[in-house]
């Protein structure tokens, strides 16, 4: 998994809209997403959609409407995040809609990158939400909401304290291929290295995937042109 050439930060995000709607449109996604809907409203928060080993799909930025709720979710993964929800959509009273959305909650991958947030490349490691830093999983997991599909891994690590292996990061240096071999330098066969990396002030600035054993002051200071540090 590493990102074999950077991006332009400009360059756009494109981003779909699920709607589910309907009297049972909440119940139905209480069961599937990983946030609480009984606290979303029309502002919006974000969640995680899993997979039902508890791997995360994709993030969505949720609003309510006037009939059920709004999903916005990256372009690229609208089809299989239908499909999943679709899945687990059984003799249940609501619909599920798929169309672009004009607009979504991050514009540019230069923003997804400053403001350190996974996108689609970052979901292609399916690793489980812990792996994504302990800001991504309090801004999306409710942990007292009730049961949904591929919480129970996700509970187990929270209650255990679980130190997961891989860890989302943000790194900069002077090339994408010197980055990318720090990322890769401790730890064994995984989905480590740079997935998202745009040029900015003479440097590329990335988004990837270290061992957590990387993340030790004394090791990275072997590496003074490359920073490293927690994304999420």
């Amino acid at each position: 998994m590493s990102a074999t050439a950077t991006m332009e930060s400009s360059d756009a995000l494109d981003w779909s809209r699920i709607r589910v709607l309907g009297e049972e449109s909440e119940s139905f996604l209480q069961g599937q997403l990983t946030q609480d809907l009984s606290i979303v409203d029309e502002q919006g928060r974000w969640s995680l959609l899993l997979r039902p080993d508890s791997a995360v799909l994709t993030t969505c930025f949720i609003q309510r409407v006037a009939e059920g709720f709004e999903l916005l979710v990256p372009r690229e993964v609208s089809d299989v995040a239908l499909s999943r929800l679709r899945r687990f959509h059984l003799r249940v009273k609501c619909t599920l809609e798929l169309d672009d959305a004009l607009s979504g909650p991050i514009s540019t991958v230069g923003e997804l990158v400053r403001a350190t947030w996974p996108g689609v490349n970052e979901f292609q490691a399916e690793l489980t939400p812990q792996s994504y830093g302990a800001r991504i999983v309090a801004d999306t997991v409710s942990f007292t909401k009730g049961c949904y599909t591929g919480q129970e891994l996700v509970a187990r690590l929270d209650a255990r304290a679980a130190s997961v292996p891989w860890r989302f990061v943000h790194a900069s240096g002077p090339s994408v291929s010197i980055v990318d071999e720090v990322l890769r330098s401790k730890g064994p066969a995984g989905p480590h290295g740079v997935t998202t990396a745009i040029n900015e002030d003479g440097r590329v600035s990335c988004l990837g995937f270290a061992h957590r054993t990387l993340l030790d002051a004394n090791y990275l200071a072997t590496f003074p042109d490359v920073l490293v540090g927690p994304a999420g």
